[in-house]
């Protein structure tokens, strides 16, 4: 084995640069890889009753909906794809520190944790991180990272995150 190791020995990790205080509605915005090319569009709806949010692909389509949910006890944020609630985000009702519970339809749940105001926390499923939000990779100004662990759902965790931020 050579001094640099083979490509295949290491977990693939995603990495995406996300903009700090994204969530204006009307607001769109773009989700950078870590080669510095547009992946995903945020497109931040206006005129609408409740805060919503797409989630485009590069070419455009959209790939989620991320939507407040309105008139309920605890603020919840639903994430539909193709017309259908894949996951819903809620402020956790247990701890002192910002917590978040992610019910996920047809998967294991996940839960995130951490300095939430500050981009600094994980998400997790059965203990094991899936996610790492950091701004300590980013140099630049108002930007934080999203880090997604090898065979995760893309879309979905950068809706989950999209939706945190909605709910802080």
């Amino acid at each position: 084995m050579g001094l640099l190791g083979h490509r295949h020995d290491k977990p693939t990790i995603e990495r995406f640069q996300m903009r700090e205080k994204l969530l204006s509605i009307g607001d769109d915005f773009w989700i950078e890889n870590d080669q510095g090319h547009r992946a995903y569009k945020v497109n931040g709806k206006a005129l609408r009753v409740r805060d919503t949010f797409v989630l485009e692909d590069a070419s455009g389509d959209e790939v989620a909906r991320i939507q407040e949910r309105k008139l309920s006890v605890r603020d919840k944020v639903a994430i539909k794809r193709g017309g259908d609630t894949a996951a819903t985000v809620h402020k956790a009702l247990v701890g002192l520190r910002d917590r978040f519970a992610i019910d996920v339809k047809d998967g294991a749940d996940l839960k995130a944790h951490g300095n939430i105001v500050d981009h600094e926390y994980e998400i997790e499923r059965d203990g094991n991180t899936v996610a790492t939000i950091s701004k300590k990779w980013f140099r630049v100004r108002e930007s934080y990272g999203v880090e997604i662990g090898e065979g995760e759902d893309v879309p979905l965790m950068l809706a989950i995150t999209v939706a945190i931020d909605s709910l802080t």
